[in-house]
Parts: C-alpha cells; sequence; structure tokens
C-alpha cells in the first residue's frame, strides 16, 4: 500500500474550521427574532468539553441574508462549478446565482448543496466491510461502536479497540467534503472570467440591542436624568465568518412562514484620512418599509462561533427622568379570563404589598435623543459617590420604540415604601354589586415619595364610583391611577366605593 496517501488522525483534527467567506465584496443583513434578554449564555458558546457541531445545537432566534461577488472562470458553454465559502447554516433553497457580466446568457440548471463534512466517525462509516491501517498493520474494520472498533487481524483473532488514535484510511471515502459546498451545473453563451453576484439566507445568527443607562438624581428623589448609551450585540454560530463585510440589522417584527414539524434539520495624505474616518463610522438609521434599517458605515468582521458588540449610536446625556413608585394591589388577578360579572366577594382580595420602582423619560429629540430604539435588554446604574463607581440598580426590556415615544423601565420593588390593600365592605343584588376598598400606603424613607396607586375594575365592564377619597385619572376602560405624595414616616390610605351594573 502506498503509505504517501495515507490519511491520519492527526490530519482530520485540523479539517472541520468554519469557512471565512473571503469573497471580493460580503454584504450581510440580520434579521432577528430573540426575545430582548432570553438569550441564554449556553448559546454563547459550545459545552465545555465539547467540539463544534453546527447541525446539533440549539437553535438561535435569527437569519441573515448574505450577498457575496465573487469573480468565476466560464470555461466552455455547459460546466460544473463549486463555491465552497459558504455558511455551514444556509437555506439551499434560499441560494441565487447571477452573472452580473451575462446575466441574461447565464443560467443555473442545476444545484447541488453538499453538507456530509468529513469526520471521523463518517470515515469510519464508510469504510465498514474496508481495509484500514492501524498499529502499523492493515486490518478489515467490522463496525464501531461506543467510541470503539471492531477489528479483523488477517492472521491473528477479531479484537475490539478502544479509541481511534492511530488510524490511517487510504484515502479520502466518496462523498465526504471539507465544507459545506454549493454544486452547480451552468450553462453560458459567453466564456471568460465572469463577475457574479451569491445570495442566500442562514439561520445561527441574531443580533439585539443592549443599552446602558445611568441615573442621575435631581433636585429632589423623585426626578434627575438619564445618560443613555447603545450596543448592538451579534450572536453568530451560523458556521461562517464575514470578512469585511458591509453590515445592515433589521429591526421590526418581519413575518416568516414558519416551517412545519419534523424537517431537515448569518493623493495619500487625503486617502489616509478618508480612510480613517470611514474607520469610525457608526450606524446609520432609516425607515425600510414598515421597519428600520441600520447600516454600519464601515466593513465589520463577524467571526464564526462569536459575540460581537458595535455602538448603535452615540451616548445620550442629560435627558430628563423621573423616578416613578407604582403600588398595584391586584397585580396577580387574572381578570381578564372572566366572560361574565365576578360576583365571588372573596376574588382577588389577596393584597400585595410590594411598590415597583421605575424610572420614566421621554424618547424626544428636544431631550437629546428622539431615535427608533430597537428592542433590547435596558440596564440601569447610578453613581456611589463614596467611591466613584456605577453600581447596577435594575433592568428591564423594551420592545421596537418609535421615536417621541415614552419608555418606562422596571428597575425592582422598594425597600422603605409599602402597601396594603383590604375590602372592607361588598354588597350584591340582583344585577348590581359595590365594593369597598382602602388601600394603605407606608413611607419609611426619610424624605418624601410619589406613589401611583393603579386599581383595575376588575368585575365587570359597567362601573362607576360612589365615592372616592382622592382625585384620579381614568388610564382605560377599568384601570384608573390615584397619585399621592407621602411625607417621610406619613401613613395614608386611598379609599373608593364603586358600583357594578350588569
Amino acid at each position: 500500500m502506498n503509505r504517501t496517501r495515507l490519511i491520519a488522525l492527526t490530519t482530520l483534527a485540523g479539517l472541520l474550521t468554519a469557512p471565512a467567506l473571503a469573497a471580493d465584496g460580503t454584504a450581510l443583513t440580520i434579521y432577528s427574532t430573540a426575545t430582548p434578554g432570553a438569550v441564554p449564555p449556553e448559546l454563547y458558546r459550545p459545552t465545555a468539553g465539547q467540539g463544534y457541531n453546527p447541525y446539533s445545537y440549539q437553535q438561535i432566534p435569527g437569519y441573515a441574508v448574505i450577498k457575496q461577488e465573487r469573480d468565476l472562470d466560464i470555461t466552455g458553454p455547459l460546466g460544473t462549478y463549486e463555491f465552497t465559502d459558504v455558511a455551514a447554516l444556509l437555506d439551499p433553497t434560499t441560494v441565487r446565482f447571477e452573472s452580473l457580466t451575462d446575466p441574461d446568457g447565464t443560467k443555473v440548471l442545476e444545484q447541488d448543496y453538499r453538507f456530509d463534512l468529513l469526520s471521523m466517525d463518517k470515515m469510519l462509516e464508510r469504510y465498514i466491510g474496508q481495509e484500514i491501517i492501524f498499529g502499523g498493520r492493515s486490518m478489515k474494520l467490522l463496525s464501531i461502536a461506543g467510541g470503539g472498533m471492531l477489528l479483523q487481524d488477517p492472521e491473528g483473532p477479531i479484537n475490539f479497540q478502544q479509541g481511534y488514535h492511530g488510524v490511517q484510511f487510504p484515502e479520502l471515502a466518496e462523498g465526504l467534503v471539507l465544507e459545506p459546498t454549493l454544486v452547480w451545473k451552468l450553462a453560458a453563451n459567453t466564456g471568460g472570467t465572469h463577475a457574479t453576484r451569491i445570495s442566500y439566507q442562514a439561520t445561527g445568527i441574531t443580533w439585539w440591542a443592549d443599552y446602558n443607562i445611568v441615573w442621575n438624581e435631581g433636585a429632589d428623589a423623585n426626578s434627575g436624568t438619564v445618560d443613555v448609551g447603545a450596543w448592538v450585540s451579534i450572536l453568530n454560530q451560523s458556521g461562517g465568518t464575514y470578512e469585511d463585510a458591509k453590515l445592515k440589522l433589521v429591526a421590526g417584527d418581519v413575518h416568516r412562514a414558519q416551517p412545519g414539524r419534523g424537517g431537515g434539520r448569518n493623493e495619500m495624505m487625503y486617502a489616509r484620512a478618508a480612510i480613517a474616518e470611514d474607520s469610525m463610522k457608526g450606524f446609520e438609521e432609516k425607515s425600510f418599509f414598515e421597519y428600520h434599517l441600520y447600516t454600519l458605515g464601515r466593513p465589520t468582521t463577524i467571526p464564526d462561533r462569536s459575540t460581537k458588540q458595535l455602538e448603535l449610536f452615540a451616548p445620550a446625556n442629560g435627558i430628563p427622568a423621573d423616578k416613578v413608585m407604582v403600588y398595584d394591589g391586584t397585580a396577580q388577578v387574572p381578570w381578564w379570563h372572566y366572560s361574565s360579572a365576578i360576583t365571588d366577594r372573596n376574588f382577588g382580595v389577596n393584597s400585595n404589598s410590594k411598590v415597583e420602582v421605575f424610572v420614566r423619560f421621554d424618547n424626544t429629540e428636544e431631550h437629546g435623543l428622539g431615535v427608533p430604539m430597537p428592542s433590547g435588554r435596558i440596564r440601569v446604574s447610578k453613581l456611589d459617590e463614596a467611591d466613584g463607581s456605577l453600581e447596577f440598580i435594575g433592568e428591564d426590556v423594551i420592545d421596537h420604540t418609535p421615536r417621541e415615544e415614552e419608555i418606562m423601565i422596571k428597575l425592582g420593588n422598594a425597600f422603605d415604601v409599602v402597601g396594603e390593600r383590604v375590602q372592607t365592605d361588598f354588597r350584591i343584588g340582583k344585577n348590581w354589586m359595590t365594593e369597598t376598598i382602602e388601600v394603605t400606603l407606608r413611607n419609611r424613607k426619610d424624605a418624601p415619595v410619589e406613589v401611583i396607586v393603579a386599581e383595575h375594575m376588575y368585575r365587570w365592564a359597567n362601573w362607576s364610583f360612589q365615592a372616592h377619597s382622592d382625585d384620579f385619572e381614568k388610564i382605560d376602560a377599568r384601570t384608573v391611577h390615584f397619585p399621592v405624595t407621602l411625607e417621610p414616616d406619613e401613613e395614608r390610605v386611598v379609599s373608593y366605593t364603586v358600583h357594578y351594573t350588569w
């Protein structure tokens, strides 16, 4: 046997790296279906101690449209051509090939997507029943199982060998490829070098926005300003590296047809100055159909199996903001599940004692922001003046938020402000009922606080107040807000009697 053609285990170990899409020009448009803040760290990297298999990882919530421009040498009127620098997780049904040199005279007759990647297991499967070299001797491979091999020595017994170290093969097994490959059969009227464009969709890639906010207290504890910074996080496990790509991000709810279950398995001085300026260009935003498109003003490389951060927009500082406390004693009452009047006097009387804390500001140009903000996780910090460090005080998620809209961020629950909600009276008749509610708030802080008491008329849609202790604002058909100011160590009671009819 010709030993110079043997393929050893150490050779295979370095073959299965993701392709770098080093085409003449690569453009990448990423669409996200990720719920803000819901991408677990397990998706950021393969499980420790395990190899990377792009076909067995948990689904990344997003996809991309990849466009590549390449030069292709057409050697005759009919030929077969291979394209290897493609993402491993491409969708072959979305592939489109175009000749920019002769678009009318060049046609794709057939397309194959070959993704049976070379590995030791695949090689061994192909060689069952054939001879391999093990320990410097030729042996017949009978079977493989549990990380071991059953081998037959022509001059001895059948042996089981645990592990594959030292295995060599005469040649590559037919049908295996080193990397995912597109194969086209092309008919062309014009020979020579063609400028071509290839586009396709690939899964395993997504993006989301991360916002970092600093809360700065103002003259009182209930008002202040915020500094807002925004970053884009791109998670790429598509099985391809996109080098010097033109990057676009689409923000909005783009509908896609969902696949069914059980299917198959992203002058020199002036020239230098221009290059330096281009390298600093960030994202430019514009409306695009009913979505928003963010285009990065410089090329960037998105490596495979990586998470990359890019600044979404320049930080905006000193935006007026308010700290809002909300007490909702019936926040957990599922009244929306009922289609008739709720006459059970004990329904919804369990009290919630927590007072929620929010930061609220307006996304307006007047206040220094006024940009469309894609959905994302928003983290809030506050400066500790004792040592000059920023300390985390809470986080929330926001949906896609247009400019000129209010942003409300929940930070947590107040420590020194508590509430209590009790039913003090309940009466019912043939087609009516009345209920009296008392909400008690206690402020144990050494500064005044403002609290919104949120009450829901959950028993029925037709209602009116017979009495109320404080002024209120009707938010919607079943929700009212009572704004209350409490002085230090003050206890305050808000009460009302509501009359329902049906």
